[in-house]
């Protein structure tokens, strides 16, 4: 058998958008400036959740944890990709692809499960707002952290390992911006079967199995909100959940086409971009959708800054 872990001694390259140089520099202030916004925002977010006692609840505790996820996911790609946009050298070395893939793997399935979480959280506010504080008391708030971290963290124990020891023939060229596992199982010279059914199997468990129970979660919420009688409180019981369910459909709607199909039925390009968008974009616009345009956040923001 050829030796599998061949490619250790060598630098991959990250093809990224260099067949479109023009798209690149173009590519290299959007991604910069939007970039910028979600460290920004997500640091921001952190910061509040910290500092303010008035934000010492169960979900601004997920809120912080999901910024945190966010800082680490953009951070695990954005600063090479940037590298790669801005001059001709798009080499990565192979323990920085090994770190990146480690990195998107493990952030990735936490967020996922992060997100059904949080979706728990806001059935109970909603469907048992009187036992809310008993039930989600801080002990299980924090074995529920625990178990995403833990489940990300199998998830890219197993997979990372399966992924960079493939046989690649001396093939150095990833097909992306970044060390992504679809497109390193792309580069095997051998059958790589075994390890995209497992990569299957493993989406199923981290990105499927959550999902329904945030449907669950979802179902129950909107068959408590049908019952309340007055519009305000419908409302408000909307806006509750509004900004969870958008972050939801960004992340699982990106997540899911990627990953739930057959290995060559979507091009690289469209590949590419929807990365691009559930790495930078979603990462970006969840502080935004989430609590920056909150009362309490708000109002933790000007204590902070002084203001009040």
């Amino acid at each position: 058998m050829e030796k599998a872990n061949d490619s250790s001694e060598y630098a991959f390259i990250l093809v990224g958008f260099s067949d479109r140089p023009k798209l690149e520099m173009v590519l290299f202030i959007v991604n910069f400036i939007l970039y910028s916004v979600a460290v920004l925002g997500n640091s921001t977010i952190i910061l509040l959740c910290v500092l303010d006692p008035r934000l010492h609840t169960p979900m601004y505790f997920f809120l912080a944890n999901l910024s945190f996820l966010d800082l680490c996911f953009s951070t695990s790609c954005i600063p090479q990709m940037l590298v790669n946009l801005w001059g001709p050298d798009k080499t990565i070395s192979y323990a920085g692809c090994v770190v990146q893939l480690f990195s998107f793997l493990s952030v990735g399935g936490i967020e996922c499960i992060l997100l059904a979480v949080m979706a728990y959280d806001r059935y109970v506010a909603v469907c048992k707002p009187l036992h809310y504080l008993v039930i989600m008391h801080p002990q299980l708030c924090l074995r529920l952290v625990a178990v995403a971290w833990g489940s990300g963290l199998v998830n890219a124990i197993v997979m990372s390992p399966l992924t960079m020891t493939l046989s690649r023939c001396d093939r150095r060229r990833v097909n992306h911006f970044l060390c992504e596992m679809p497109a390193l199982i792309k580069m095997a010279c051998v059958d790589a079967r075994p390890v995209e059914m497992l990569a299957f199997t493993f989406a199923i468990l981290i990105v499927l199995l959550p999902l329904t129970l945030i449907l669950v979660s979802y179902g129950y919420i909107a068959a408590a909100v049908l019952r309340i009688k007055s519009a305000a409180g419908r409302r408000k019981a909307f806006n509750t959940c509004s900004s969870h369910l958008t972050v939801v459909s960004l992340f699982y709607g990106s997540i899911i086409y990627m990953y739930m199909q057959p290995g060559n039925s979507s091009s690289q390009d469209q590949g590419k971009f929807l990365t691009l968008f559930y790495n930078l974009v979603t990462p970006m616009l969840n502080p935004l959708i989430y609590t920056l345009r909150n009362k309490e956040v708000k109002g933790a923001l000007k204590k902070v800054l002084g203001r009040q």
